[in-house]
């Protein structure tokens, strides 16, 4: 067999020598994701993978030193956990890892002179692989997305792009797992607490958004997420705040159509989408044009869903960034002296129609000026008499917008405290509809100095 060319070398017995870097491997033992079940965010993606190529079997893997573990598998029958696994010389998956994180295809294994003769082509019937790196926090190859073909197969540009799209997505959520302590604690208490239907479909609410708001230098961050009363169905409300690369940050809120898992399931993938595709492009009606192509391709416009997404990064004088709307409520700027303006262009809805109309609107912060971002749970929120639902007063953007100019010398989260009792006093505590609020605020007198980008010619 003519191997490639490893940059790390080659092991005594012939496999890569980076199999065995001791970082790599404490890379993958941070995961805690070795020798555990099936995950519905993993299975869901890898069925995903198989369905866009057509391929029959699909593999999330995690490669250590002496085994490929297969953290989700699709179109193999592994029921036990023990089962979900191979050798890692009867494994592609250490090409990847001998590869420095570069993807490895062939089309026809039986003939390429890279696997032509490996020990797994026959007994295990590959016709045709592709695969993906799944990267750590700090460059390390954790495994691998793949998927194989029992034929040899020609792999078309879309479905390879989708595969390292999904690759992508897997490596954000691992990183982002492994990197929330604190996530590990709410799997527990929602593990706990699927003795009832409505902590089940809470639990899973909770489980499509962030634990935590991810700092960042120099800025308030706030947020709050409140379930309508009584509701035990899972809907699709979420928001996010993550880093992108350099000095640049995105922030998202969304609303998917509906109710129950298949809600859920469309907001898992705009989640995972948003953040894969939010490293290669600044421009969020770009980010939101490949989400639109996301939800048609994989749930074929069953749903659609309304967003708003700002990427932005810290200037000597605030913040700077860009902002897109699709179908959602327009963000909400609150300068200092309290005045209120709306930011962003009504743009289409996602995952409804191929050919959508969306805008980037430039917008600023300076010192004292916050950003709220909002689902429309707010603005519907109803007063709560012994009256028909429809003659309920809606407490309306006027009053939204009336109650964040009222916030005067609030930081982020005193505003999310403020909104969310006067929501409270106006519908009783009885919250019709599940609603979500976040804010950005630049501190009056910040220090910008660690986190400011002097790049001559940047602009957002």
């Amino acid at each position: 067999m003519q191997r490639p060319s490893f940059p790390g070398g080659l092991r005594s017995d012939g496999l890569p020598a980076a199999l065995s870097d001791p970082a790599r491997l404490a890379a993958v033992e941070a995961t805690g994701l070795m020798d555990t079940g099936p995950d519905e965010a993993f299975e869901d993606l890898a069925q995903l993978a198989a369905a866009v190529t057509g391929c029959e079997r699909a593999f999330i893997t995690l490669v250590d030193e002496r085994r490929s573990f297969w953290k989700s598998c699709v179109g193999v029958p592994a029921e036990e956990v023990s089962e979900r696994q191979n050798p890692v010389r009867e494994s592609f998956c250490y090409f990847l890892v001998g590869l420095a994180g570069q993807p490895f295809v062939v089309e026809d294994a039986a003939v390429d002179p890279q696997t032509h003769d490996h020990p797994a082509v026959t007994p295990m019937k590959i016709g045709a692989w592709a695969g993906y790196p799944i990267i750590g926090p700090g460059g390390e190859v954790l495994g691998s997305m793949c998927v194989v073909d029992e034929n040899p197969h020609a792999w078309q540009r879309a479905e390879l792009t989708t595969l390292a799209t999904m690759a992508r997505a897997v490596g954000n959520e691992i990183n982002l797992r492994t990197s929330l302590s604190t996530a590990q604690e709410a799997l527990t208490t929602a593990e706990r607490a699927l003795e009832t239907s409505s902590a089940l479909a809470r639990s899973l609410q909770d489980s499509l958004l962030p634990p935590t708001l991810e700092k960042v230098p120099g800025l308030e961050t706030a947020a709050s997420y409140l379930p309508a009363a009584g509701g035990t169905t899972v809907v699709g409300d979420f928001y996010d705040l993550f880093r992108t690369k350099g000095p640049w940050w995105c922030t998202v809120m969304g609303d998917v159509c509906g109710k129950g898992t298949e809600a859920a399931k469309v907001t898992a993938l705009a989640r995972y989408t948003l953040r894969a595709e939010a490293t290669q492009h600044l421009s969020p009606a770009v980010v939101f044009q490949h989400l639109n192509s996301a939800l048609l391709d994989q749930r074929e416009g069953e749903r659609f869903l309304t967003a708003v997404y700002a990427t932005f990064r810290l200037t000597a004088g605030g913040l700077a960034g860009r902002l897109c709307t699709a179908g959602h409520p327009p963000a909400l700027i609150r300068r200092a002296d309290g005045r209120i303006q709306e930011v962003g262009r009504q743009g289409s809805l996602l995952g409804v129609l191929p050919d959508i109309q969306l805008s980037d609107v430039r917008f600023r912060l300076a010192p004292g000026d916050a950003l709220l971002l909002y689902t429309d749970g707010a603005t519907e929120a109803r007063a709560r008499r012994d009256r028909a639902a429809l003659e309920r007063p809606l407490f309306g953007d006027e009053a939204l917008a009336a109650a964040l100019s009222r916030c005067h010398g609030l930081d982020a989260q005193g505003i999310v405290d403020r909104l969310s009792e006067r929501l409270a006093a106006h519908s009783d505590n009885w919250a019709s509809d599940d609603t979500a609020l976040l804010v950005l605020r630049v501190p009056p007198e910040p220090d910008f100095a660690p986190a400011l980008d002097r790049s001559e010619g940047q602009r957002p």
